[in-house]
């Protein structure tokens, strides 16, 4: 992945196309920024769905170390992976 190019807003919407095909042909994000505030990020689908699955599996990973722990100090006043993966998920919305 090539470093990322920075874009006002502006240029982004004259310009979407190139934006597109720039992250998808040459694997390079766009940043799009606002009043000079970094506020998005354009990527190849691919790359966002490999992102995705490594959060996911991160998160798998860490849920299952916190459910272990959990299981080596007992089981009083624990809660199942399931209700935390739901407690999570709920904070991060």
């Amino acid at each position: 992945m090539s470093d990322p190019v920075i874009a006002p807003m502006a240029d982004v919407r004259k310009h979407l196309a190139d934006v597109i095909d720039r992250a998808h042909r040459d694997e390079t994000p766009t940043i799009i920024t606002r009043r000079g505030k970094q506020e998005a990020v354009v990527i190849d689908i691919d790359e966002y769905q490999r992102l995705r699955e490594l959060a996911e599996r991160t998160e798998d990973a860490w849920l299952n170390r916190l459910a272990d722990e959990a299981e080596s100090e007992g089981l009083e006043g624990s809660v199942s992976l399931e209700e935390m993966a739901a407690l999570l998920r709920s904070h991060h919305a």
